[in-house]
């Protein structure tokens, strides 16, 4: 029997991957991520999510393999994870009473060859921010390891004045889409 592998460390897409399954596995991929300017944001992300995906389904050729990547765009520039507290504060300084774009590439492995291929972009306007309201999010440690600095299902929806998509999306894994490329893999 073929089994479901999550090709990711992060402890939300592991969560996520719950509301479809609980029988999985979670097997983070090595390689560092690599973000390709010179493709689109979406072509990026999910080039990301492939090179997760491609890495573990080696390891693991007949079973089927899930990688994802999101990102978050604003002023046509991509924000990874905040380096440290500085930086977050630079990422939610800009992100401040502004729209953004949160893309999750998603790729899934099924015998050791890409079966499925997806992203989703999700609009999200934050409320302005002072710099006391960032400083006191910031010191919650919730912007550590996330893209934008944020996660929305926490602290961070306080942020968040309105979405328009896929809120799982914003978490990091568009759950409702990959359930559907699952049952066609199946």
């Amino acid at each position: 029997m073929r089994r479901l592998i999550l090709a990711s460390a992060s402890p939300r897409r592991g969560e996520l991957l719950k509301v479809i399954t609980s029988d999985f596995l979670i097997r983070p991929a090595a390689e560092p991520e690599v973000f390709v300017a010179e493709k689109s944001f979406t072509e990026a992300a999910q080039l990301i999510a492939k090179g997760k995906a491609a890495e573990i389904a080696a390891l693991y050729p007949e079973d089927i393999v899930i990688g994802a990547d999101t990102i978050v765009v604003i002023d046509n520039k991509a924000l990874g994870k905040p380096r440290d507290r500085h930086h977050a504060f630079e990422m939610l300084t800009a992100l401040s009473g502004r729209e953004h774009a949160v893309i999750t590439g998603v790729s899934v492995f099924s015998e050791g060859r890409e079966a499925a291929a997806f992203s989703e972009s999700t609009a999200v306007e934050f409320y302005a921010l002072t710099a006391e309201e960032i400083d006191r999010y910031i010191a919650t440690g919730e912007p550590d390891d996330k893209a934008g600095a944020y996660g929305i299902q926490e602290q961070g929806a306080l942020l968040v004045k309105r979405i328009d998509g896929d809120f799982y999306n914003v978490m990091g894994l568009p759950i409702a889409r990959l359930s559907r490329e699952l049952v066609k893999i199946k």
